[in-house]
């Protein structure tokens, strides 16, 4: 058994771990590794909005422009599309991209081909809302979890390995002891979501600027081979558990610290629906994420239940990644969105900056 925490990357603990140094986990658990050279990665979800059912061919044709545009020199290492109705019955087709190089997606966004596009005043005409958010942490500040060894979702897709058997999982406060600048930092925000530019109630453009230690968590479930019984098992007991839970933090996460929750279904290009669904949010700090996690009696329950059934599951699949990331390495986008979404429905206005808005 060995640390989640890979060699090069950790150090002599100035924090403890939320656990005593003979501790064995109940049940295996695996993390995706990446050689010493990967420093720094790119998290990127791009999203089309509509309200009208008949906006759909639209959204779709601008969903494949976007994945189209990831065949450009510098394109994401991978990426998946998903689907989902939002608090305000608004859809949202949406691709998910990762890049393994900073400088890569940097070069990437900077391309005509790109900047054009998201740039062109035609988005502003079309009838539909854009958005694009990024995070890009480094490799001290994000962690990953799966029950499975190959073909690893999301981030753990870029990084090419998998551990052995790990150490930290199976209890609270584990996520937290998975990322490597945990060893020595508490990892706390500093600073305040704040709107840049634009005005969310007029529509437009709109720059949301983000702060240090923001936290993204993506968690999925995968039945695309499962089997009649862990089907069942998973539509009848898990998802209804797992829908009180997010219809929460949907409508209500304001209140615990959580600034944009989805719920995704997975999508191929063409719109229809696959055997993967996933949650992403954005939290205030770690902390608050570890608070919901630990208090709320829909995500209590989904943890008895999994530890209850853990031992049986055969091919229905579990899995998380979840990072921190600094104030500077973020970029909240939003063309024509209504104003509760992502990351503009809690960003504050600074002072002075009524003003602005009006002008």
């Amino acid at each position: 058994m060995e640390s989640a925490i890979d060699t090069h990357l950790r150090c002599p603990r100035t924090l403890s771990r939320r656990v005593s140094d003979d501790y064995l986990p109940a049940y295996p658990r695996f993390v995706a590794r990446g050689d010493e050279a990967l420093q720094q990665v790119v998290m990127g979800y791009f999203g089309v909005q509509y309200a009208e059912e008949g906006k759909r061919p639209w959204a779709l044709a601008a969903l494949r422009h976007i994945v189209g545009s990831f065949s450009l020199a510098d394109g994401p290492v991978r990426h998946d599309l998903t689907h989902h109705v939002d608090d305000q019955d608004h859809h949202n087709l949406m691709v998910v991209a990762y890049w393994a190089d900073p400088a890569a997606y940097c070069r990437w966004l900077r391309s005509e081909e790109v900047r054009g596009w998201w740039e062109s005043e035609e988005r502003l005409t079309e009838g539909l809302g854009y958005f694009r958010e990024i995070v890009a942490p480094r490799v001290e500040q994000f962690e990953t979890l799966y029950a499975f060894t190959e073909d690893f979702p999301g981030i753990g897709g870029v990084m090419g390995e998998c551990s052995g058997e790990i150490e930290e999982h199976g209890y609270w406060g584990s996520m937290r002891d998975r990322i490597p600048l945990s060893q020595t930092d508490r990892l706390e925000p500093f600073g305040v979501l704040k709107i840049a530019s634009g005005d969310p109630a007029a529509g437009g453009r709109v720059i949301v600027r983000g702060h240090d230690n923001i936290a993204l968590i993506r968690s999925g479930q995968d039945w695309k081979a499962a089997g009649e019984d862990e089907r069942a098992l998973y539509f009848d007991e898990f998802l209804p558990t797992l829908e009180t839970g997010m219809v929460f933090l949907q409508e209500s996460g304001r209140k615990v610290g959580c600034y944009s929750n989805r719920f995704v279904h997975s999508i191929d290009i063409d719109g229809n629906e696959l055997d993967e669904s996933y949650n992403i949010g954005h939290w205030q700090s770690l902390d608050l994420l570890e608070r919901w996690a630990e208090s709320h009696p829909a995500h209590l329950q989904l943890f008895v239940m999994f530890v209850r059934v853990v031992a049986t599951l055969e091919n229905l699949r579990f899995y998380q990644e979840v990072s921190v990331s600094d104030g500077k390495d973020q970029m909240y986008e939003y063309i024509n969105c209504h104003p509760r979404t992502g990351m503009m429905r809690d960003a504050v206005i600074p002072a002075g900056g009524e003003d602005r808005l009006r002008q």
